[in-house]
C-alpha cells in the first residue's frame, strides 16, 4: 500500500475497503447527520443510529438524508444512548463510536466503564491528521483535545496511538518528533529532557518500526530550508509524519493555527480504546467531521475491526 498523502485519497481509499459500520449516539443532530449521510452515500462508511427515535427521523429529514433502510437504535436519553451506541460495538455490530448529540462527559463515561465499556490497554488520546496545503503530506499531530500535561509515560501511550495511526495511512516506517523549543536537551526545558528520554526509548526499538528524532523545533520538523540553513543531520528532519506536543495548550495553538491561519482540513480519531471513537467539536467544519469518520473507519479496518 502507498502511503495516503491527502484526505482525498483518503477518502477513495476508504471507498475500496469493506464499509466499517458506525454507531452514532444520539443521532439526532442535523451536523452531526449531514457528515454521516455523505459518508454513507458516498460509500465510505456504513452506520447505525441510536437515540430518541422520533428526534432521529426528524434531524434525518433535515438532513436531506434518507435512512429507510439504516438501523436505527432507540434510547430515551444521553445515557442510554451512550450505553446501547458502546454495545453494538462490543457486540461486533458496529466498529467505530462516534459522538453525535451526547453530552462528551456521558459519552466518555460509557466507552470508559469497567464493566461494559471500550476500555483499552493504553491512554485515550487526540490524533489528528492534517492535509496542509504548504505541506507534501498529511501531518499527524497529537494531542489537542485530551490530555492536559500529559507525563513521559503518557506521551509514550500518545505516540504508539499516533504511530497507529500512521501505519493506517499506509507509512510504513513513520517519521516522529518531539516539538520543543530547541533541538537539543536544556535543563531549563524540561520537555526537551522529556524528549531526549523518548530519544532512547525509540532507539531500543520501544515504539516499534518508527524513525525519531527529538527534541526538534517545529521549524526543523516541517522545513527542509530549515534543516538546510541550520545543518540538522536526520532522517526526520524537514520530513515529519508525526508531531508530538508537549501539552495540551502547544498542540491546540498549533491545531488550530493549521486550520484558521493555513486553511488546512483534518480528520481526527480517539485512540486508545477497543475501538476508534470519534468526537468532533462543534467548531469542526463539515468536511473535517466528513473526514473524521472515513479516518476512524479506515483505522478499524487497519486494526482487524
Amino acid at each position: 500500500m502507498e502511503p495516503i498523502r491527502s484526505l482525498d485519497q483518503l477518502k477513495k481509499y476508504a471507498r475500496d475497503l469493506p464499509s466499517s459500520v458506525i454507531s452514532v449516539v444520539r443521532a439526532d443532530e442535523v451536523e452531526t447527520l449531514i457528515a454521516v449521510k455523505e459518508a454513507v452515500e458516498g460509500g465510505m462508511v456504513d452506520c447505525i443510529l441510536v437515540g430518541p427515535e422520533e428526534a432521529i427521523r426528524k434531524a434525518a429529514a433535515e438532513a436531506d438524508f434518507d435512512i429507510s433502510n439504516i438501523k436505527v437504535v432507540h434510547a430515551e436519553d444521553d445515557r442510554e444512548s451512550a450505553a446501547k451506541g458502546v454495545e453494538l460495538v462490543r457486540n461486533g455490530e458496529a466498529h467505530v463510536l462516534m459522538k453525535g448529540l451526547v453530552a462528551t462527559s456521558t459519552f466518555l463515561k460509557a466507552i470508559l466503564d469497567k464493566e461494559h465499556g471500550l476500555r483499552g490497554e493504553g491512554l485515550l488520546s487526540h490524533v489528528a491528521a492534517f492535509d496542509v496545503p504548504s505541506y507534501h503530506k498529511l501531518l499527524i499531530v497529537t494531542d489537542a483535545a485530551m490530555n492536559i500535561a500529559p507525563t513521559l509515560e503518557q506521551k509514550r501511550e500518545m505516540l504508539k496511538n499516533a504511530v497507529i495511526v500512521a501505519k493506517a495511512l499506509g507509512v510504513q516506517v513513520p517519521k516522529c518528533s518531539y516539538i520543543c523549543a530547541k533541538e537539543v536537551p536544556y535543563e531549563k526545558m524540561p520537555c526537551t529532557m522529556e524528549a531526549a528520554e523518548m530519544q532512547k526509548m525509540a532507539d531500543s526499538g520501544e515504539f516499534g518500526d518508527i524513525l525519531f528524532h527529538g527534541p526538534l523545533a517545529l521549524d526543523l520538523a516541517v522545513s527542509p530550508v530549515s534543516v538546510k540553513i541550520k545543518k540538522i543531520e536526520s532522517k526526520v528532519a524537514g520530513d515529519a509524519d508525526v508531531l508530538l506536543m508537549p501539552d495540551i495548550e502547544a498542540a491546540n495553538v498549533l491545531y488550530k493555527g493549521l486550520i484558521f491561519l493555513a486553511n488546512s482540513e483534518l480528520g481526527a480519531v480517539i485512540m486508545g480504546a477497543k475501538n476508534p471513537v470519534v468526537l468532533t467539536s462543534r467548531a469542526d467544519s463539515a468536511e473535517s467531521k466528513l473526514c473524521s469518520l472515513v479516518l476512524s473507519a479506515v483505522v478499524a479496518a487497519y486494526q482487524g475491526r
